[in-house]
C-alpha cells in the first residue's frame, strides 16, 4: 500500500464482532500497548533499548523514540504538554494550533569526560564537558509535594499510533501514513521533504526532524520485529517491551477480543489514553499509578491519597477515578480470598499471553 492511497486516520470503523472498537477507516486491525505505571522503576532499559536499536547516530543524537520521564515535571521535550497539537473537536474537522519545540526544549547531545577518567587516571569525577541546562528527563526524581508525603512516578512515552493521528492530517505531502494491516504510523522517507508540519501537529511531540537527513522520524513500533524479520524468523514484541525488567507492558491488538490489551482497555476499563482531551485516541494505554497513604506529622499513615487524584485527571481525564475504584476494589476482593482475572492480567509472567501478535496472521 503506497502512502498515496493510506487513509489519514480520521474516520472510523468497526472490527468484525465487536461494535466497541472503533478503527481507522481502512485499518484491518489496531496494534496497541498496556503500560502498567505501577510497575515502572524508572530504569531507562527501555529507552536503552530504543536508542541503540533505532537511533544511535546520522542526526539523531537527540531523539528518545522511547523515554522515560517524571511525573509530575516538565517531560521531554520540556514542556510539551503546553505545545499544542491534535484536534479542536471530536469530529476531527479542524486541527488545535500547536509549536514545534527549539533545540533547548529537547536539550543537546553532550560529551562525557570518559577518556580522562577511565584511561588517562583523573580523579575528576564523571561529568559533562560542555555546562548542560537541560536534557531528557532533567528533573528525574523530583516530582510535587513537601516531605514527609513528597511523591512522583515515571512515565515511559513512545509514539501512540493513534487512531486519528493529527500528525498525518498535518503532512501536506501524504508522507505519513498508517499501516492497513495494524495501524501503525509510519513516515515514508521517500515522500518526507521535512517540512516539520507532522511536528507541530503531534500534541505528544512524538516526530522529530533529522536536519542530517532532512526528514522526519519517529517509533516505528519496531514493526519488523513483529513481522518476523529476525535472525531465525521469530516475531518479537517491541524492543522497550521485551527489553523491561518488571515487564510493564502488553502488547497485542486492540481488537483481539481475547487478548489482555482489549480485556483491560474495553472490557475493564483500566487502561487509559494519555491526554485524552488531544482527541487522536491513543493506542498506547496506561494503568495508572497507586501509592502508599500520605504520612501525619508524627509519621501515622491517614486516609488522603498522596497522588493526588485531580493531577492524574489532567493526565488521564475523568476515567482515571473510576479505572482506580476498580483496581482497588479487584485488590480486596483477592485480599479476601477471591479470584480477579482483572489482576491475574497485570500480574501475568508468560510472554505469549502478554504479546499476541499473531492472532491475526492467518487472514
Amino acid at each position: 500500500m503506497s502512502a498515496d492511497d493510506t487513509p489519514t486516520g480520521t474516520a472510523t470503523g468497526t472490527a468484525d464482532g465487536d461494535e466497541g472498537v472503533d478503527l481507522a477507516d481502512g485499518v484491518d486491525h489496531q496494534v496497541a500497548m498496556v503500560m502498567d505505571l505501577n510497575k515502572c522503576i524508572g530504569c531507562q532499559t527501555c529507552t536503552v533499548a530504543c536508542k541503540s536499536l533505532w537511533t544511535e547516530g546520522g542526526g539523531r543524537d537527540y531523539m528518545y523514540w522511547n523515554n522515560v520521564e517524571t511525573k509530575p515535571g516538565a517531560g521531554y521535550p520540556r514542556d510539551w504538554e503546553e505545545s499544542g497539537g491534535g484536534w479542536q473537536s471530536s469530529d476531527h474537522s479542524e486541527r488545535r494550533p500547536g509549536e514545534i519545540p527549539d533545540k533547548e526544549e529537547y536539550g543537546e547531545a553532550w560529551e562525557f569526560n570518559h577518556e580522562e577518567v577511565m584511561y588517562e587516571g583523573s580523579d575528576q569525577p564523571l561529568r559533562p564537558e560542555s555546562d548542560p541546562e537541560w536534557g531528557p528527563n532533567w528533573d528525574e526524581d523530583q516530582g510535587a509535594g513537601e516531605h514527609p508525603n513528597s511523591y512522583y512516578f515515571y512515565l515511559p512515552r513512545i509514539c501512540n499510533h493513534c487512531t486519528h493521528p493529527s500528525c498525518v492530517e498535518a503532512c501536506p505531502r501524504k508522507a505519513i501514513y498508517k499501516r492497513e494491516e495494524d495501524g501503525i504510523v509510519l513516515i515514508d522517507q521517500e515522500r518526507c521533504r521535512g517540512y516539520r508540519y507532522c511536528v507541530e501537529g503531534c500534541p505528544y511531540k512524538k516526530v522529530y526532524y533529522n536536519a542530517a537527513q532532512k526528514t522526519s522520524e519517529k517509533c516505528i513500533f519496531c514493526y519488523p520485529r513483529i513481522e518476523g524479520e529476525g535472525p531465525d524468523g521469530e516475531t518479537f514484541a517491541p524492543a522497550c517491551a521485551e527489553d523491561c525488567p518488571p515487564q510493564l507492558r502488553l502488547v497485542g491488538f486492540l481488537d483481539d477480543e481475547a487478548g489482555p490489551v482489549h480485556k483491560l482497555v474495553e472490557e475493564y476499563e483500566v487502561a487509559l489514553p494519555l491526554h485524552p482531551e488531544y482527541r487522536t485516541q491513543p493506542n498506547v494505554y496506561y494503568i495508572p499509578p497507586f501509592a502508599p497513604p500520605q504520612h501525619s506529622d508524627d509519621g501515622e499513615s491517614i486516609d488522603v491519597e498522596r497522588i493526588p487524584r485531580p493531577y492524574l485527571e489532567e493526565l488521564f481525564g475523568e476515567r482515571v477515578h473510576d479505572a482506580l475504584d476498580r483496581i482497588a476494589r479487584e485488590r480486596d476482593e483477592v485480599d479476601r480470598g477471591g479470584e480477579s482475572e482483572l489482576l491475574d492480567l497485570l500480574t501475568d509472567t508468560n510472554p505469549a499471553r502478554k504479546y499476541r501478535l499473531g492472532v491475526f496472521d492467518d487472514e
